[in-house]
């Protein structure tokens, strides 16, 4: 049987919302496997998460984060079911850590579904060229490449996807199992819709110091 750690339970109470002793048992019936896992908290009605996704989101909130003084700051959208949750104090705290997460790793996209397909089959031929080039690569199976360039590319999710990002309040969970503890929490359907990061002098073509040339002419 596989071992079933702690590790393991959590993540799948992130995910459906379940208690920790269900997910457990789930996790033992399916072996380790976490998608069966989910499957048979589904099928005994325990998947709070699953559940609730199914709802409308209409409601909610813009929660904004100042950073450095002045230097960076973010606006960022969370929806929820209802204006008496977006009211609430569990939401309004998500709203800020959102923001500060957002203003501290820099994310592009909320979710993957945003990423242009062009750009995840680049980061796939790079991943796949780079793999292949190592030499202690050279006499792997195909599928051994490809378990590796999943790999890499979850990492590029990590870097430029929100909800896939480690949180930066609790790296052992990611934004998304964050949004999902507090839907599992209040009872709503909660998602971010958007969010936007500014950052001072971004973009601005700054002038150019040619401090030698200064000194010889001075000097001259």
């Amino acid at each position: 049987m596989a071992e079933i750690t702690a590790t393991a339970v959590a993540a799948l109470r992130g995910k459906t919302g379940a208690k920790m002793m269900d997910c457990k048992r789930a996790l033992v019936e399916a072996e380790g496997n976490e998608e069966q896992a989910i499957e048979i908290l589904r099928k005994h009605g325990l998947a709070t998460a699953q559940k609730i996704q199914g709802r409308i989101a209409s409601e909610g909130a813009v929660g904004s984060y100042i950073h450095m003084g002045g230097k960076v700051g973010v606006l960022v959208e969370i929806n929820c079911q209802t204006d008496f949750v977006a009211r609430g104090e569990e939401f309004q705290q998500l709203l800020k850590d959102i923001a500060m997460h957002v203003a501290a790793t820099d994310p592009r996209y909320v979710s993957k579904d945003e990423i242009a397909a062009e750009v995840i089959d680049k980061e796939r031929e790079i991943a796949t060229a780079s793999a292949r080039n190592e030499p202690k690569n050279a006499n792997k199976p195909d599928q051994v490449i490809d378990k590796i360039v999943e790999g890499q590319l979850s990492k590029f999710y990590e870097g430029v996807v929100l909800l896939d990002q480690p949180f930066v309040k609790d790296p052992a969970k990611t934004v998304g199992e964050i949004v999902t503890e507090k839907a599992v929490k209040t009872g709503e359907k909660i998602t971010i819709r958007r969010f936007t990061r500014y950052k001072m002098g971004e973009g601005l073509q700054k002038k150019e110091e040619d401090f030698g040339g200064e000194v010889a002419s001075l000097l001259g």
